[in-house]
């Protein structure tokens, strides 16, 4: 084990080379980038995240600012809106930025800061990177444990239960549930739960924003924990709506398929008790593909799948940072993240290839090529 260990630890470096590569090359051919959100507030143009100057509002502002003798030349045609401006002031900008260099040296810059997580500071915020995803981790870390931890721990007995019961009141009404739940979009159960019970029009019964209460630091310590849990109600309910019917009805018909196989025929000939099946045969079989899509779910929840919900209930967690980023073209907290997502959804894999060998001894990924 401790080999196959080393080679899917080592397989990561090639992994997360690629993947910061491609993501680096797509973003060289992206429109807009630091340097033109810069131009844009100075020209009073700037649309936030997806500036895009057109070409009179820069020429207005180029005729403006452009001083005597001070044409903007060759260097500010490189950048829409720039016309006029100071070459030397788009020079100090470039260099800034680090758009000095060629882009494989920056590449290789990049690459070796990580290696050390150093991820420099932010383009528009003064402040490191990694303070940055500090202070938004907690918001993540809430939102992602909890839900993921609140669908197993639902999803996978009622789905067993389901299994068992194929076909019957408790089946039929359930899947009923299931479907409905699944076809509601996560963000509009969302603002339903706010109009509902966050003194939208009904009753105000939960926080509408925030992970705390404005006096959570004067609480005591069990008054603490009952404020942070009740501000999770209604996001932890809008995140897990989808992701509890998949994995109920992925745990119902994975545990239904081996019911009908012929090794549980064999045991309860044997005189083994349904307890015994289910528990002792079926259980580490079929809990294999649920243990298989853990990876997806857990980096899904703890990231990507939160940032409507952040956005909904006020929540500044990482999501909406890597979005916000995107957006403004703040491209150390771009990659930052990316660089940090995809780390800790290729190490939660190697986990759930572990825990494979936990529910079913007879795995052995000794012999298994990476």
């Amino acid at each position: 084990m401790a080999a196959y260990i080393l080679r899917r630890i080592l397989f990561m470096i090639p992994t997360l080379l690629g993947i910061m590569l491609v993501s680096f090359v797509v973003v060289q051919f992206a429109p807009g980038g630091p340097v033109e959100r810069v131009i844009a507030q100075l020209s009073g143009s700037d649309t936030g995240a997806t500036s895009r100057i057109s070409g009179s509002q820069g020429g207005d502002f180029g005729a403006r600012a452009q001083a005597p003798g001070r044409g903007g030349g060759d260097l500010s045609s490189k950048y829409r809106g720039a016309q006029g401006l100071d070459p030397e002031f788009i020079k100090s900008l470039e260099k800034q930025f680090g758009f000095d260099k060629p882009a494989w040296k920056r590449f290789l810059l990049m690459t070796w800061n990580f290696t050390t997580f150093d991820f420099g500071k932010s383009y528009f915020r003064d402040t490191s990177v990694i303070q940055l995803i500090k202070e938004k981790l907690p918001v993540s870390m809430s939102l992602g444990i909890w839900m993921t931890l609140l669908t197993y721990l639902i999803s996978i007995p009622l789905g067993i239960r389901k299994a068992v019961n194929d076909g019957s009141p408790f089946d039929t009404w359930t899947s009923s549930l299931i479907i409905i739940g699944y076809a509601i979009p996560g963000f509009l159960f969302a603002i339903l739960l706010i109009v509902l019970f966050a003194g939208g029009s009904f009753w105000d019964l939960f926080p509408l924003r925030g992970l705390t209460s404005d006096n959570w630091a004067a609480l005591p310590w069990y008054a603490k924990i009952l404020d942070y849990f009740w501000h999770l109600v209604l996001p932890i309910t809008s995140m897990a709506l989808a992701a509890f019917a998949t994995m109920t009805l992925l745990t119902k018909n994975s545990f239904l398929d081996e019911i009908r196989k012929q090794y549980v025929l064999t045991a309860r000939a044997k005189g083994c008790t349904s307890g015994q099946v289910l528990y002792g045969h079926i259980f580490r079989n079929a809990m294999l593909i649920v243990i298989a899509g853990f990876p997806g779910a857990f980096v899904h929840a703890f990231f990507t799948g939160a940032l409507l919900i952040e956005t909904i209930f006020s929540l500044d967690g990482l999501g909406l940072l890597g979005f916000e980023s995107v957006l403004n073209r703040d491209y150390p907290v771009v990659f930052a993240t990316l660089y940090i997502f995809s780390l800790v959804g290729i190490a939660v894999n190697l986990i759930a290839d572990l825990t494979y060998t936990w529910v079913d001894p007879r795995i052995d990924f000794e012999t298994r090529e990476v």
